[in-house]
């Protein structure tokens, strides 16, 4: 049935146009392929100009030619029909085939006809769970969340004291062996011993890995069915067993003196909070806060403390699904992984309580390297056709090499973004790449870090991220080369910055009000903390405050 249609349609016709210049009738002859696919009015300028017609004639012509293109169209169209009737009539097509496939694509293009979109287990337990916590039974949750918490942390506390046991052993065995090096034994047989302890250690943590894996899977699959069950129960009002099933013991929470002295001590940061008015016409006010402290000290959950653990959780479980979601910025190197440095100490924590709600840290990371990877492929091969058209330099080669050798990886100012359900007060984790450049006095406003970390506010703006805490010199520990100099100069380049962004925002979400929180190292000295502080109101607009007299 093509053959034919293609046979009918594709062929040229004759348009014939007679028109009259004085005494002299003309004929205009122009051979057309149906089906047309140019423009009748650009087809009909282009027969003006190329014939050079009187301009009496344009628009009788330009009627001719459209009613000519329609009505040979119409004609095909009607012989396509005839054709396929044909066809049917025959036994060329099967009709009940042909039947089957015009209901099917009815049914997927009429939105009537469309199957209702079948509810996920994950959104079921998400509108669940927001019902829950905001309900006299969120304090329930809290004790069994930090149930969970504890048996985690004791699991990675045996392990961590069992490889701890294991280095120790295998360093005395090192030892002797290093000193009969040479006598009666040689270099191989230390590359022997070196090797064998390499393989018990990975024995040991690929065994508590998975017996963390395994344990975390079992609580959460119990958690969500306890959390359902639950607000089954709530549903019906009859049940006698639900006040005991969500009452709270006292004695759970009472904490001595003494331990609640030591939640303040851990507390205990410097930081100061201002208030700002952003836009020129439209002000939008936003909080600014200033803190020395560690960036992880917004993902850990205090151990030994319960009553601080709820404190720290509840607002958090609270906004987990609402517009009003905490993020925060963490500086990594150019690899997806969790192996070393922050990632390493980030994935811990991740690690130290079952995440109920998103997936394990190692499965995030693992779908974003794939999409780095698909991505990367993508980029690679625009990136060899264009080199391939012919526009070949030094530049190009150098481009071309730096892409091979990053090819797996992100590139400095990329981000990629993991959630979290379990962590102390956020939800998200902006993993922004950094290279080495970063601690070089001499970075602009464009560079890639900075462009990163407008990127991240976007997102913020766009995914109801109102808290998101920043590392303020683009560092997490200070080195010999950042001196006060530096850092004051580092310190007015992101705020400056920061600023410019926010007031970008007034146009991406209409003007919210948001919490930016800069952050900077533990090791920082109170006097450069207080020079940073005093920077602050100088760059941003801070609100004044007024005093109200009364007049007698």
């Amino acid at each position: 049935m093509k053959k034919n249609r293609e046979r009918v349609c594709n062929r040229e016709r004759e348009f014939v146009y007679k028109f009259k210049v004085g005494s002299q009738c003309l004929e205009l002859r122009v051979p057309l392929r149906f089906p047309v696919q140019e423009n009748a009015s650009h087809l009909h300028g282009r027969l003006m100009l190329l014939h050079s017609l009187p301009c009496f004639i344009e628009k009788d012509l330009k009627e001719a030619l459209t009613q000519f293109i329609e009505e040979e169209s119409l004609s095909d169209y009607d012989r396509d029909a005839e054709a396929s009737l044909a066809a049917v009539k025959s036994g060329e097509v099967d009709l009940h085939q042909l039947a089957s496939t015009w209901a099917k694509a009815y049914a997927e293009t009429t939105l009537e006809h469309a199957r209702p979109e079948e509810p996920s287990w994950d959104e079921d337990f998400a509108d669940v769970y927001h019902d829950l916590i905001h309900s006299p039974a969120s304090e329930t949750l809290l004790n069994l969340e930090h149930n969970y918490f504890v048996s985690i942390s004791e699991l990675i506390g045996e392990r961590d004291v069992e490889l701890k046991k294991l280095r120790e052993r295998q360093g005395i065995e090192m030892e002797k062996v290093m000193q009969e090096l040479g006598k009666s034994l040689t270099d191989q047989d230390v590359n022997s011993l070196a090797a064998q302890h390499f393989e018990s250690q990975q024995d040991l943590e690929n065994k508590w890995s998975n017996e963390l894996k395994q344990s975390t899977a079992i609580q959460k699959q119990e958690y969500q069915e306890w959390v359902i069950k639950l607000h089954q129960d709530l549903k019906n009002p009859n049940n006698s067993s639900l006040s005991e099933e969500i009452k709270v013991q006292p004695s759970q929470f009472r904490e001595s003196v003494e331990a609640i002295g030591r939640i303040y001590e851990e507390q205990r940061k410097l930081e100061e909070s201002f208030t700002i008015h952003l836009g020129a016409q439209l002000k939008t006010m936003h909080n600014l806060r200033l803190l020395r402290a560690d960036m992880l000290d917004f993902c850990k959950h205090k151990r030994n403390h319960r009553s601080g653990v709820k404190l720290h959780r509840l607002q958090t479980a609270l906004s987990l699904y609402s517009t009003s979601l905490c993020g925060l910025v963490l500086l990594v190197d150019n690899r997806i992984n969790s192996y070393s440095g922050i990632k390493r100490d980030f994935a811990t924590v991740c690690q130290e309580c079952t995440d109920f709600h998103f997936p394990r840290i190692e499965e995030q990371l693992e779908v974003v390297q794939q999409v780095v990877l698909y991505a990367r492929t993508q980029r690679r091969s625009k990136l060899k056709e264009s080199l391939d058209s012919g526009n070949q330099n030094g530049g190009n080669d150098d481009k071309t090499k730096n892409a091979e050798r990053n090819y797996l990886n992100v590139l400095p100012g990329e981000f990629y973004i993991t959630r979290h359900s379990n962590l102390s007060e956020i939800h998200v984790a902006f993993h922004l790449c950094v290279d080495d450049h970063v601690k070089s006095g001499n970075i602009t406003a464009r560079d890639p870090a900075i462009m990163g970390l407008r990127n991240i506010l976007k997102v913020c703006c766009t995914h109801d991220i109102t808290t998101i805490s920043i590392p303020l010199l683009l560092v997490h520990d200070m080195s010999e080369e950042m001196t006060i100099p530096w850092c004051l100069r580092r310190a007015e380049l992101v705020f400056k910055c920061v600023k410019g962004f926010m007031m970008e925002m007034a146009s991406w979400d209409g003007g919210i009000s948001r919490t930016v929180q800069f952050l900077v190292p533990q090791s920082i000295s109170e006097e450069m903390f207080y020079q940073l502080s005093n920077m602050l109101p100088q760059i941003f607009r801070v609100s004044s405050t007024l005093t109200l007299t009364s007049k007698h």
